[in-house]
């Protein structure tokens, strides 16, 4: 959560909502704000999903362990799911990529234009040809 805080003021100018969301309880995100520095920056809605209806509807529950993987769904205004990386355990979120992801699916929905590997803000796209699909 600390990591996606850092990027929070330019997700807010792209429009983005932003909410943690963890099978944690509530009173453990009070405390988690209260003790941990990292965690007092965090500005954006904490939710508690401990009956699990939010993790299993987006599918990142571990059954076994109870507690959803570290995941990231990006849904779209339309409420479909644009993106969503599950990262492993040992893993951490690399927000920098989060964010060029949403911007790269914002100028996809601007310009109908896909974006290359390693796309930046300010580069071109790459124009979506159906009569390229499946060449090389």
């Amino acid at each position: 959560m600390a990591a996606v805080a850092a990027i929070y003021p330019p997700l807010k100018q792209l429009n983005a909502e932003v909410l943690g969301i963890s099978t944690d309880s509530v009173y453990s995100h009070k405390v988690f704000k209260e003790i941990s520095p990292s965690a007092r920056k965090v500005q954006y809605p904490l939710v508690s999903d401990r009956n699990h209806r939010i993790s299993r509807a987006y599918r990142v529950l571990d059954e076994d362990a109870g507690a959803s993987f570290r995941a990231t769904v990006i849904v779209s205004p339309e409420g479909t799911i644009a993106a969503k990386v599950i990262y492993p355990r040992e893993v951490g979120r690399n927000s920098y990529e989060l964010l060029r992801m949403l911007q790269g699916i914002q100028y996809g929905r601007e310009t109908n234009q896909g974006v290359p590997a390693n796309w930046v803000p300010g580069m071109p796209g790459i124009a979506r040809r159906t009569e390229d699909i499946g060449r090389i």
